[in-house]
């Protein structure tokens, strides 16, 4: 098995690029998904920070779609033997605004793929670099970073748990239900069913419940730093350290520092365990 994973190196460098446009319906639809009372969007409207995460959907045809609800893997991410896979983290950086009505070029490459063993076994870290350009230029440059696990074992005891990293200045909390998962998965056409499947995700991957969209959590979380403060975000780094589930509520919270240059982001299970953690740099 480590031969065999530590040949998925090879799918180091190979890229891929597509052309995606950003929509008023895609963005009518995430507001009202997030629950927010926005005017309608229009042409040449600023996409509000992060959401971009609805451009580049990953679309195969049906058969080409894997037991999990993606698509089968060794097209242009390796084939990760393992059988859980989730979304780990990301480093985003913004350099423009894109507007709504823009088309947009991705330039992904895979970065890297490493390989380590961890507290619940093996696990696969691959990571994506991303360039986003619009018509005014490159707009964001992004790193995602997937992880593959083995399947839970049986009486395995849960992770240790964080705390949070600051004491909350900004605080919100959300109770993600099903639909809110099944609207941000038809948004972003993601069909992993551990977002909606419910015999799957608790069968099949051992959850308790419906998985929290991992980039939905870090859409909160950019939401949160959105409305508490008017200066522009330029970087944020996020890492998802723990799963989160329908029917529970989610304790967002933030720290700016004393100059407001950055801020300390994070979100809590209902245990007060740290689930999403995040540093945000704002523009000068």
């Amino acid at each position: 098995m480590t031969q065999e994973l530590e040949k998925l190196r090879e799918w180091i460098g190979q890229k891929e690029s597509d052309i995606d446009h950003v929509t008023v319906p895609a963005v009518h639809r995430l507001a009202a998904t997030l629950d927010r009372d926005d005017p309608a969007p229009r042409m040449g409207d600023p996409l509000p920070v992060g959401w971009h995460q609805i451009l580049f959907p990953r679309v195969v045809r049906h058969s080409q779609i894997g037991a999990d609800g993606h698509p089968q893997r060794g097209d242009f991410l390796p084939p990760v033997p393992l059988p859980r896979r989730m979304f780990a983290g990301k480093r985003t950086t913004f350099h423009a605004d894109l507007q709504v009505g823009d088309a947009v070029r991705r330039d992904s490459v895979i970065k890297d793929v490493t390989v380590k063993q961890g507290r619940t076994g093996t696990m696969v870290f691959v990571t994506v670099k991303t360039g986003l350009t619009g018509p005014r230029g490159l707009a964001i440059t992004e790193e995602h970073d997937y992880v593959y696990r083995e399947a839970a074992a049986p009486g395995a005891p849960p992770q240790p748990a964080q705390p949070a990293p600051g004491k909350a200045v900004w605080s919100r909390t959300v109770t993600p239900d099903p639909v809110m998962l099944f609207r941000y998965s038809a948004l972003t056409f993601n069909g992993h069913r551990i977002h909606y499947d419910l015999l799957y995700v608790t069968e099949v991957e051992g959850y308790p419940g419906l998985v929290m969209n991992g980039g939905l959590t870090t859409l909160l979380v950019f939401e949160l730093a959105r409305v508490r403060t008017s200066t522009p975000i330029r970087h944020i780094t996020s890492r998802n350290v723990r799963a989160l589930f329908a029917n529970q509520p989610i304790a967002l919270g933030g720290e700016p520092s004393a100059d407001g240059k950055t801020a300390k982001l994070w979100a809590l299970n209902p245990d007060g365990a740290l689930a999403l953690t995040a540093e945000v740099e704002f523009r000068a």
